[in-house]
């Protein structure tokens, strides 16, 4: 058995979009099944996105604690954010991403993993990097507004939010996917065993 996500596409007969929005959209799809019966699929169309965990020398992560309207509750989260452009690349939207939300820069970056959030409802993808080497970035701040203008900033050891995590108390999905894959790359091969920063991304396809 090959432990590998492989690309498939069953036929489509039929697609309609209800709804479209400002960066996403609803598709409706029937979908030919197996057995030749046709099932119909409602799903989120989302542009990708990049989420960034970002470790200091004191083996601290930095996280942003942020109003989440559809869930009621404030989350502590690692920076991220959308693909804001087809195709662009990754490394560049997440090295953004850690300059608007928390006005750092990183030396080294590394992909950690990338994950499909829903795949039942949604073909969002997102690359998680870890980025370390931190410091402060040059030039003024980024002026946030809306629910980003109440955001939190901490430092957090990682083995508290490992902690948290496993104790039911840390809910946000790249916070709690990134945590636990930079533990499980430490008790594995290392980080050094991490993929490059530039690694090849079959969900979201880009150009170096």
């Amino acid at each position: 058995m090959e432990l590998q996500d492989t690309p498939e596409e069953w036929r489509v007969v039929a697609t309609t979009t209800p709804f479209q929005g400002n960066k996403t959209s609803v598709r409706t799809d029937d979908v030919v099944m197996p057995d030749g019966t046709v099932a119909r699929r409602d799903y989120q169309v989302h542009p990708g996105s990049v989420a960034v965990l970002a470790l200091d020398d004191q083996d601290r992560v930095l996280l942003l604690k942020q109003y989440r309207h559809p869930v009621r509750q404030k989350l502590w989260e690692i920076p991220a954010g959308l693909l804001d452009v087809p195709g662009e690349n990754p490394l560049h939207a997440a090295q953004r991403e850690l300059y608007e939300e928390a006005h750092v820069k990183a030396e080294d970056w590394r992909v950690l993993t990338d994950v499909y959030t829903t795949p039942g409802g949604c073909d969002e993808a997102v690359r998680i990097f870890l980025a370390c080497g931190l410091s402060e970035a040059e030039g003024e701040r980024y002026e946030v507004s809306e629910e980003e203008a109440d955001m939190e900033l901490a430092r957090v050891p990682l083995e508290d939010l490992v902690r948290g995590v496993l104790a039911g108390e840390l809910h946000n999905n790249c916070l709690v996917v990134g945590v636990l894959s930079l533990a499980a790359a430490r008790a594995g091969g290392g980080v050094g065993a991490l993929r490059a920063a530039d690694a090849e991304w079959p969900a979201r396809p880009f150009e170096a």
